[in-house]
C-alpha cells in the first residue's frame, strides 16, 4: 500500500511545486504583456499577435493568426494536462473516495453557480450577458503560488482542498465551454473526431503503452475538432481522460506524461498564453471607462464575492449536514481564505473571454475585470489565511480524522 500512496503523493507534490514556480513565470508573462500593450510599442503588440501563419497545405492546410495558434493550438497541451490530472484524481487520487470528494466537489459547484448568478444579476442582459462563464474559473497556478508563499500559514490540507476544488472546477468549465460556447457544428468533422478517440481507445485496449503511438491519432482528433466547431482544446481534455491511470505493461503512462508535459505547460504554454492575452490597453482613460461598464463589475463581483460565498458557503453547509469532511489537518478558519483564493480567475477566465465576446472593447473591459478581481482575491485570500490557524487538525470531525489516518497508515 505504501507504493500506492507514494504513487499518488509524489505526482501531487511535483504538481504543486511546478504550479508554484509556474505561477511566478505566469505573473511575469502577464506583467510583460501589460507593459508591452501600454508602451510606445503598443501597436507592435497587436500587430505581432495578428500575424498569419500556415500549417500544412492544400485541403489540410490551416491558416490562423498567432493569437489563435496559441489559443486553439498551443493551449491544447494545457487542456491535455488538465485531462491527465482529472483522470489521476478520479481513479487513484483524492476524488476516488466519494466521501473525500463530496466536499470539494460540492464546494466547486457552489463556486461556479454563485459567481455566474451574480454576474448575470449585475450585467442584467445585453451584450455583456454571454460572459457569464468568465467568473466561474479558478487559476490553480496563481492560487497555489499564493498558498506556497504563505508557508506555515497555510496547511497542506488547505492546498489539497483548493487543488481538489480547482480540478472539479476545471471539469465544470470544460463542460460549459463544450455546451455553451460552441457557435457552429459540422457533424462529419465531429464524427471524425469521435472516430479518432475510439481509435485511441482501441490502441489503449490492446496494451500499447508508448505515447508516440498516439501522436498521429491525437493530431487527427485535434484537427477534426477544430473543423467541427467544438473548441479544439476539448480534444486535449478528451485524450487526457482516455490515458490509463494505472500501469500498462508495467509502465506508468499517465505519470510519465505528467512528468514530461506539466513543466512544458506550466513554464511555456500558459506563460505564452498570458503574453498573448493579458495585454490590455489601460491608456487614455480606458481603465476608468472599463470600470464604468457592467461587464467589468460583473466579473469583479462574481470572482471576488461569488467565489467566497459559493465555495465557503457550500463548504460550511456540507460540513454542518455531515455530508463530507475537510482534510484532517485543515482548520475550519482556512475555508474563507481558500474561497477567496478561488477568485483568482486568470488563465481559463481569459480563455472564455475570447469565446464569449467578439467586440474588442468589451473584451478589454472583461480582461480589466479579470485582472482587478484576481489581484483583489489574491490579497484578500492571503489576508484571511494569515489570520487563520493552520495545521492544527481541528477542522475535521473525529471520524474523518480516523479515516484519514487509516488511509495513511495503510
Amino acid at each position: 500500500m505504501a507504493r500506492v500512496t507514494a504513487a499518488v503523493v509524489s505526482p501531487l507534490r511535483a504538481f504543486l511545486h511546478a504550479e508554484n514556480l509556474g505561477g511566478i513565470v505566469l505573473l511575469v508573462a502577464a506583467a510583460t504583456a501589460l507593459v508591452w500593450a501600454n508602451s510606445p510599442a503598443a501597436d507592435g503588440y497587436a500587430e505581432f499577435w495578428h500575424q498569419q501563419a500556415t500549417l500544412g497545405g492544400g485541403r489540410v492546410g490551416i491558416t490562423l493568426d498567432l493569437g489563435h495558434w496559441v489559443n486553439d493550438g498551443l493551449m491544447v497541451l494545457f487542456f491535455f494536462v488538465i485531462g491527465l490530472e482529472i483522470k489521476r484524481e478520479l481513479v487513484v487520487g483524492e476524488l476516488r473516495d466519494r466521501r473525500a470528494a463530496a466536499l470539494p466537489a460540492l464546494a466547486a459547484v457552489g463556486g461556479v453557480l454563485v459567481p455566474a448568478g451574480l454576474y448575470v444579476a449585475v450585467v442584467g442582459g445585453g451584450e455583456a450577458l454571454p460572459g457569464w462563464g468568465i467568473p466561474m474559473a479558478t487559476d490553480i497556478a496563481f492560487a497555489v503560488g499564493i498558498l506556497t508563499l504563505l508557508g506555515r500559514h497555510a496547511s497542506a490540507g488547505a492546498k489539497l482542498f483548493l487543488l481538489s476544488i480547482a480540478i472539479v472546477d476545471d471539469i465544470l468549465a470544460i463542460g460549459v465551454i463544450a455546451v455553451f460556447y460552441t457557435d457552429r457544428l459540422e457533424p462529419w468533422w465531429l464524427v471524425t473526431a469521435v472516430a479518432g478517440l475510439l481509435a485511441a481507445a482501441v490502441i489503449r485496449r490492446i496494451g500499447v503503452a508508448s505515447p508516440w503511438a498516439y501522436l498521429p491519432v491525437g493530431v487527427l482528433v485535434w484537427f477534426a475538432t477544430l473543423e467541427s466547431g467544438v473548441h479544439a482544446t476539448l480534444a486535449g481534455v478528451a485524450l487526457g481522460l482516455l490515458t490509463p491511470a494505472r500501469p500498462v505493461a508495467g509502465r506508468d503512462v499517465l505519470g510519465s506524461l505528467e512528468r514530461w508535459l506539466h513543466p512544458v505547460s506550466a513554464f511555456l504554454v500558459v506563460p505564452v498564453f498570458a503574453l498573448a492575452n493579458a495585454g490590455v490597453n489601460l491608456r487614455d482613460g480606458a481603465l476608468g471607462t472599463a470600470f464604468g461598464q457592467p461587464v467589468t463589475w460583473g466579473i469583479v463581483v462574481g470572482l471576488v464575492l461569488g467565489k467566497i460565498v459559493g465555495i465557503a458557503g457550500v463548504t460550511y453547509f456540507v460540513r454542518w449536514r455531515r455530508w463530507g469532511s475537510l482534510p484532517a489537518d485543515m482548520h475550519h478558519r482556512e475555508i474563507l481564505g481558500v474561497g477567496a483564493l478561488g477568485g483568482i480567475g486568470f488563465t481559463v477566465s481569459l480563455f472564455i473571454t475570447d469565446l464569449a465576446f467578439t467586440d474588442g472593447a468589451v473584451i478589454d473591459q472583461a480582461k480589466v475585470g479579470i485582472l482587478a478581481a484576481s489581484a483583489v482575491a489574491a490579497v484578500l485570500g492571503a489576508a484571511l489565511l494569515l489570520t487563520a490557524p493552520a495545521g492544527t487538525g481541528a477542522a475535521a470531525p473525529s471520524g474523518a480524522q480516523d479515516q484519514h489516518r487509516h488511509r495513511t497508515e495503510h
